[in-house]
């Protein structure tokens, strides 16, 4: 069975690729993480010369913007040369196989409604240190798909995650744990909110993962893909259908400390291609995705 070597196989993502490949029928075996750091070079050849790949899902990195704009040099370090650093450990160890590299759909930046849904085809405009990180990383990787043509190198463009086991400094965890506290009681009807009447585009991490080993099948070397649902949904709403489900009658207050105003009122992506070239497309309705968020943070409360 052929190897597959997850990066950031302890992540909110990797959790779940790798839960997906231990419970679903796969043509890859996982292969476990031993201890490396994207910046040191020998750790990285260690694993990779242990291991021996066939091929590559790069999750690993420095994901939270607000860090990025605290520390952008360890962001670009980790993102960039962290990326770099693992296809040479790959190359000097014999590398023949996919590599997808897991990129974001922040690098887009703002954009405005008449260009929606947002394509691959759209020229991105970052507009922090993480999505600037992202997109040279992106860069760095196309270059290597022309300098080695023997290898098969995809880029993934995921947008806004939902599912369990996702930290609760995301909006929308946050909210279930609120919703689990005012249901056992522990808080006040209100949930502490900021600026909610924005929409954006949320896919179950369960289907996310499966775009990915279906990239890592049929996806073609040198392209990008948008990972999304192709649905716009308003947060307001999914809040108060999250109430629904919780059985809990509450009103959205807005609190000084969490009102950032969105540049970006609206967000919807265009997964057109990720279909057409792969066969994949979204099995998790968005009602299945709140309730299993919802039981996930009633169990973290339990």
């Amino acid at each position: 069975m052929p190897k597959l070597l997850v990066t950031g196989q302890n992540g909110f993502v990797g959790q779940h690729l790798l839960a997906h490949l231990a419970t679903h029928r796969s043509e890859w075996q996982p292969v476990t993480a031993t201890s490396y750091d994207l910046l040191d070079a020998n750790s990285l050849d260690t694993w990779v010369s242990a291991t021996r790949p066939d091929a590559v899902i790069h999750l690993a990195g420095q994901t939270f913007v607000p860090e990025a704009f605290r520390n952008p040099t360890h962001t670009f370090q980790t993102n960039l040369l962290g990326t770099l650093n693992l296809l040479q450990a790959l190359k000097r160890n014999g590398f023949h196989g996919a590599f997808l590299y897991v990129s974001s759909g922040d690098i887009y930046g703002q954009v405005a409604t008449e260009l929606l849904p947002i394509d691959e085809s759209l020229l991105p405009r970052p507009r922090n240190p993480y999505a600037v990180s992202k997109l040279a990383a992106e860069n760095l990787c196309l270059q290597w798909s022309f300098t080695e043509p023997d290898w098969r190198i995809l880029i993934a463009r995921p947008f806004n995650h939902i599912g369990p086991g996702q930290a609760g400094s995301f909006l929308l965890p946050d909210m279930a744990n609120q919703l689990i506290r005012v249901q056992k009681g522990l808080q006040p009807p209100q949930l502490l909110v900021g600026d909610v009447d924005v929409s954006r585009d949320f896919l179950d991490v369960r289907d996310v993962v499966r775009a990915y080993l279906d990239l890592l099948a049929s996806g073609q070397s040198g392209e990008i893909y948008n990972v999304c649902s192709s649905v716009e949904r308003n947060i307001r709403e999914l809040i108060m259908q999250m109430a629904d489900l919780a059985k809990v009658g509450i009103t959205l207050e807005q609190h000084p400390d969490r009102l950032r105003k969105a540049e970006q009122r609206r967000v919807v992506g265009n997964c057109a291609k990720l279909r057409a070239q792969t066969g994949w497309q979204p099995e998790i309705t968005i009602m299945s995705s709140l309730r299993d968020v919802l039981q996930d943070w009633e169990k973290r409360n339990s």
